[in-house]
């Protein structure tokens, strides 16, 4: 029974052998947990750039995923996105010094933090897990759009269901509640990749060439839950139930490469499939208005 409860989490495997070469991935928050498995995967295929803000933890995760994939093409970079001037800083180096991105995954996400802001006076959820992700893309668009077919995989998570966009109070002054703040960063995600979807469809008449989708991992075994010693505590007991980081990255390595997804855009999977989205995610106006007030947020132009 424990053995078929075990494959029953396990969940959706990426049977995908495509390979990567002469391509670039960046994997953001890739040193550890899912991305870190991702990661791997990928540069079993072709190059990736780890993107985190710990570059001692970075530089050790990938000289592990060199040794393991015997792939030299594994590259640190700073990326801090908590802070603006930081994401802005990773994007003008890579442009300057990578001139091919075909694959951007949006990985790496706070959750459960306490109360607390970005460099930019975001809080730390929506200015992380959404905000950070929504510059680094619009800094990164036109070398992927240059590069096409290209990917955005954005990493949500099932707790969209529980969020919503909070327009009068988005940085959580007025009330602040640490798992609901998660969940509405994970809602966020999953607007983000509707509307940028829905943009990017707009522009090209013919085949889509330019997709971006979302997923959720699964309940993974990762450090996500750090801040928290209740789920901490949880997620030791009911670790049976919960997916290891390498079947939490199947789903984020089929959205970046499986050949079936060549022309699909602006969906949600999970298992490595299609999966459902909350009523609130599916929302075109808050789609539009949070990707409006997004731009504001962040001073940038994204027509």
């Amino acid at each position: 029974a424990a053995l078929s409860c075990r494959r029953y989490v396990a969940g959706g495997r990426c049977k995908s052998t495509a390979k990567l070469e002469g391509k670039v991935v960046i994997i953001t928050g890739a040193n550890t947990g899912i991305g870190k498995e991702t990661a791997k995967d990928l540069a079993r295929r072709g190059k990736v750039i780890v993107a985190c803000r710990d570059i001692a933890k970075a530089e050790a995760a990938a000289s592990e995923i060199r040794a393991e994939t015997g792939n030299q093409q594994v590259i640190v970079k700073k990326l801090d996105l908590a802070d603006t001037k930081s994401i802005r800083e990773f994007a003008e180096k890579f442009l300057a010094e990578e001139k091919e991105l075909h694959i951007l995954i949006n990985n790496a996400g706070v959750m459960l933090c306490p109360y607390s802001k970005t460099a930019d006076g975001f809080e730390m959820h929506l200015g992380v897990n959404h905000l950070g992700h929504f510059l680094l893309t619009f800094l990164l668009l036109e070398r992927l759009k240059q590069c096409a077919p290209a990917r955005i995989v954005n990493v949500s998570s099932l707790a969209h269901h529980g969020g919503r966009i909070r327009f009068h109070d988005l940085n959580g002054e007025k009330s602040y509640n640490r798992g609901l703040a998660y969940c509405h960063s994970k809602l966020a995600n999953v607007l983000f990749t509707r509307e940028l979807a829905r943009r990017l469809q707009g522009k090209s008449q013919r085949r889509v060439e330019f997709t971006a989708n979302a997923l959720h991992p699964g309940s993974v075994h990762s450090e996500l839950v750090r801040h928290s010693f209740v789920m901490t505590w949880l997620w030791k007991i009911f670790s049976l139930f919960l997916k290891t980081p390498w079947e939490g990255a199947q789903t984020s390595i089929y959205c970046a490469v499986a050949e079936e997804l060549d022309s699909v855009t602006g969906q949600y999977f999970s298992d490595c499939q299609p999966a459902y989205v909350s009523p609130r995610g599916r929302d075109d106006e808050t789609a539009k208005k949070l990707w409006s007030v997004s731009c504001e947020l962040l001073g940038i132009q994204w027509d």
